[in-house]
């Protein structure tokens, strides 16, 4: 074989394995349903049914980035996002930390994509300093219904939790920082919020700076991943794939710090 010829058909094998690994995730239409719950800044969904927040403008991303993939939104809620899952209403939940009663379940799980913490919320009053949240079971608290807290030790059946603390649920941050400056110390004395739904809310209401003492400790950490269904439409490393392009070209970065959320510590590209 003329050694121009052999050379020619290297090149050709070469270029075809190099569109392989350059062929997109899907190359036919594919849906893949998301569980959404409320959970912002990262994630909720809006009154018209479509999510918002950072995961909102991910699933736009993805969508512009990959024509062949669209993603369908199923609403669930903090406590009911497990029968959901196993019942199969949803393949995959994005920012979910596997300690938030995942590990246990047939799951897929991807490495962490995201990073944020929760403090704990009081009025600022005379003498008081933060030596004021050491103690909660002395403390009325006001909680979200189905949230994982360290101080409970991710314990989330509300008649558990009544047993043990004077605690008030609710759905939403919003009306628990109100319930904190409305100084009712009988229903709420302590709120847990995400420091960057604390942060956003403070740029908006930037009065509250001399209204509330926040802890320095968070009640947790959390490294946040994906979450999918084995067998399912697809994989937590499929999912990944599809975040590649824009993990590579900076956009993913541009939007979490757009919504004041963090990247884990040394994230990198997969």
């Amino acid at each position: 074989m003329p050694a121009q010829e052999a050379i020619r058909k290297i090149l050709a094998i070469l270029a075809a394995a190099i569109m392989l690994v350059a062929a997109p995730a899907y190359a036919e239409e594919t849906e893949i349903t998301v569980g959404v719950y409320h959970f912002p800044p990262i994630a909720s969904v809006g009154n018209n049914g479509e999510p918002t927040g950072l995961l909102g403008d991910l699933l736009h991303e993805l969508e512009q980035t990959h024509p062949t993939v669209s993603f369908r939104v199923f609403h669930t809620s903090p406590k009911r996002r497990y029968m959901d899952f196993e019942a199969g209403l949803y393949d995959v939940i994005f920012f979910e930390s596997p300690d938030w009663g995942w590990t246990k379940r047939n799951v897929d799980i991807s490495r962490p994509i995201l990073a944020d913490e929760e403090l704990y919320v009081a009025l600022k009053k005379p003498g008081r300093d933060t030596s004021f949240f050491e103690d909660l079971e002395q403390r009325s608290i006001v909680a979200i219904s189905g949230y994982h807290y360290g101080f409970t030790g991710y314990e989330t059946d509300n008649s558990v939790l009544e047993q043990k603390f004077d605690i008030e649920f609710s759905d939403n941050h919003t009306r628990n920082l109100k319930l904190i400056k409305a100084d009712r110390p009988s229903v709420a004395e302590v709120a847990i919020i995400s420091y960057s739904y604390l942060q956003r809310h403070l740029a908006r209401h930037p009065e509250d700076w001399d209204k509330l003492m926040i802890s320095r400790e968070p009640d947790q950490r959390y490294q946040l991943s994906i979450i999918a269904r084995k067998g399912g439409a697809a994989s937590a490393d499929e999912m990944l794939r599809l975040l590649t392009p824009l993990i590579d070209n900076g956009r993913y970065r541009q939007l979490v710090e757009n919504w004041g959320l963090q990247l884990p510590a040394g994230f990198e590209g997969p």
